[in-house]
């Protein structure tokens, strides 16, 4: 694997976790929303993930009777349909006519939980570019 697949598998991860961070600070930001333009409460996301050949199609043509380089992308992001929790609040806006109020079944522990995750692979994925940097820099030093 040369240096310029490892940076191409990098940088796809990378944006991979900086949409999966982004969907998760969207359930965040989003957990006591009672009403969406859909109707009823808010629904949490989640980010699914595939693999994903990097090279070019010449390359991977000639590198078909071998194991291609795979990068990782978001093939989809989907609603989970969980059912909303109830809470008794009668004077809420969006209260039901028993009382109580539909909202959002995300837990914020899970997802501080999801969010260290995609950080620490986030930071994992970075600290690679900079080693293939580094390593990219030593190679040119011995070539002098």
């Amino acid at each position: 694997m040369d240096i310029f697949q490892t940076l191409s598998i990098s940088s796809s991860a990378l944006q991979a976790q900086q949409t999966r961070l982004n969907t998760i600070s969207s359930n965040i930001a989003n957990m006591e929303t009672t009403r969406t333009p859909d109707g009823g409460p808010y629904k949490k996301k989640t980010v699914i993930f595939q693999s994903m050949p990097v090279a070019s199609f010449d390359k991977h043509l000639s590198q078909s009777m071998k194991n291609a380089t795979k990068g990782v992308e978001v093939s989809d992001i989907i609603t989970i349909n969980s059912p909303p929790k109830k809470i008794y609040d009668p004077t809420h806006p969006d209260a039901a006519d028993d009382g109580y109020v539909s909202l959002p079944d995300i837990n914020l522990l899970k997802e501080m939980a999801d969010m260290m995750s995609a950080t620490r692979a986030y930071e994992a994925n970075v600290t690679t570019v900079k080693s293939a940097k580094r390593m990219a820099l030593k190679a040119l030093e011995i070539g002098k």
